[in-house]
């Protein structure tokens, strides 16, 4: 009946083979990712293994002002940002998410202003650096989780039901985008360069709020009523069509009990004007409502079947001691 449990039993599995995701936040992301998501610093370092030297001088001279180049635009830009609360960067046009859009901008001009000065500074140790760099693979990290958001939304086509999810996801990845810019500069290894980029980047403080309970609590009222809203969101997910299937149970009881709340709001109201005995059973209140005409013989009908899906839904697998010496005694099972 549990059936969340092997999902549980995966779990295991997930964290040894990943690494628990240390390696990977640590050292993958932006240790690794810096260099070949760069537009010229693989190039550069291409260009510096040459064994043609003069060729070599060429080619890295030349990507080096590019470099420059795109270095200082990238500080520029943040600058400008800093100052305007993002308000020139470019948004699609009437879209509710653009202020997002103006602020994801913006991290990203901090992520490549910072990235270019931790590359300059600490070189290859940057990798060594694994708390540092983790802090900008986080960045990254949410920059393209709340990418991947927008381009949901977008596709869907601006679904306005979708926005409570929106507001809190993006919320969120800025807030942790600003918790992992404000770890990088507190503990740069190089306190200056950490003040520096401070201020090139969020010279007045980073001032990105998490989401609000309000909004939590607006997406948990969507996601428990059924609707075509609903509906298109789970649309992947496996429901059975067995009468035995967990999932279908939970689906079936969760329908029918979203479907009796007016009858249930009929019985609370009936009991509080004393037409129903608080202290009774429910077969007892849905034939008392039933003779005081407060609900159909219909209705009760659907109460009660709604009951038996609610009772089967909240069952857990029962196994008889019997059970557990058959499985002690078979070959090659613990006891």
């Amino acid at each position: 009946m549990n059936y969340l449990g092997h999902h549980y039993f995966g779990i295991p599995v997930a964290i040894t083979v990943e690494g628990a995701n240390i390696l990977t936040r640590n050292l993958m992301i932006f240790g690794q990712g810096a260099t070949r998501c760069h537009p010229y610093i693989l190039d550069e370092m291409a260009a510096a293994a040459n064994p043609d030297e003069q060729q070599a001088a060429k080619d890295f001279d030349g990507l080096l002002i590019k470099h420059i180049g795109f270095a200082a635009g990238n500080i520029t830009k943040s600058l400008l940002n800093a100052v305007s609360g993002s308000y020139f960067n470019r948004t699609p046009e009437n879209a509710e998410t653009s202020y997002y859009y103006r602020h994801l901008s913006r991290m990203s001009k901090a992520l490549a202003v910072c990235a270019d000065v931790s590359m300059l500074s600490l070189g290859g140790g940057l990798k060594r650096r694994e708390l540092l760099s983790a802090r900008l693979g986080d960045v990254l990290s949410h920059l393209y989780l709340a990418s991947a958001v927008l381009k949901r939304f977008e596709d869907d086509g601006r679904q306005q039901q979708d926005l409570p999810m929106v507001h809190y996801s993006l919320q969120y990845c800025l807030h942790q985008c600003g918790i992992a810019f404000e770890g990088v500069f507190s503990n740069f290894p190089r306190r200056g360069v950490g003040r520096t980029l401070r201020l090139l980047t969020f010279p007045i403080g980073i001032h990105y709020s998490a989401p609000t309970d309000d909004i939590s609590i607006n997406i948990a009222a969507l996601l428990m009523t059924p609707s075509v809203h609903r509906d298109r969101l789970t649309h992947l997910c496996y429901v059975g069509t067995k009468d035995d299937d967990p999932v279908a149970i939970m689906e079936r009881a969760f329908i029918a009990l979203d479907g009796i709340k007016p009858l249930e709001r009929k019985l609370m109201q009936a009991t509080r004007n004393g037409e129903i005995p608080r202290k009774s059973s429910l077969i007892e209140k849905l034939q008392l409502a039933l003779d005081a005409g407060v609900i159909t013989e219909d209705d009760r009908q659907k109460i009660e079947n709604a009951e038996k899906l609610r009772q089967k839904a909240i069952q857990v697998d029962h196994f008889c001691a019997d059970h557990f010496k058959q499985v002690s005694l078979q070959p090659g099972k613990a006891a």
